[in-house]
C-alpha cells in the first residue's frame, strides 16, 4: 500500500501521551497516530451517513412532533409510558 507523510503541529501534552501509549503499547507513534486517525475518519463518516439519513426522514415527513415527544416524555415518570412509536 503507498502511503504519504502528513505532518501536524499538536499540543506538547497530546504528543507526550501519543509516546506513553506508543510504549505502553509497544507499538511506533506512527501507528498509534494512525489507528486514532483511522478511527476519527470512521466516526465523522458514521456521523454524516446517520445526517443524510436524518434529513431524508424529514424530508419525507417521517418525524414526530413536538406535542407527542412531551406526551411520551411526561410519561416516563408514570407506571406505563407510552410509546413514541408511529
Amino acid at each position: 500500500m503507498e502511503t504519504k507523510v502528513l505532518t501536524a503541529h499538536v499540543p506538547l501534552p497530546l504528543a507526550q501521551k501519543v509516546d506513553q501509549l506508543a510504549s505502553r503499547l509497544e507499538r511506533s507513534r506512527g501507528w498509534i497516530v494512525k489507528q486514532a486517525l483511522t478511527a476519527w475518519i470512521d466516526q465523522e463518516e458514521e456521523r454524516r451517513r446517520l445526517t443524510l439519513e436524518a434529513l431524508a426522514d424529514v424530508d419525507s415527513g417521517n418525524v414526530v412532533d413536538h406535542q407527542s415527544v412531551q406526551a411520551w416524555a411526561d410519561s416516563l415518570d408514570g407506571d406505563e409510558p407510552i410509546s413514541l412509536l408511529r
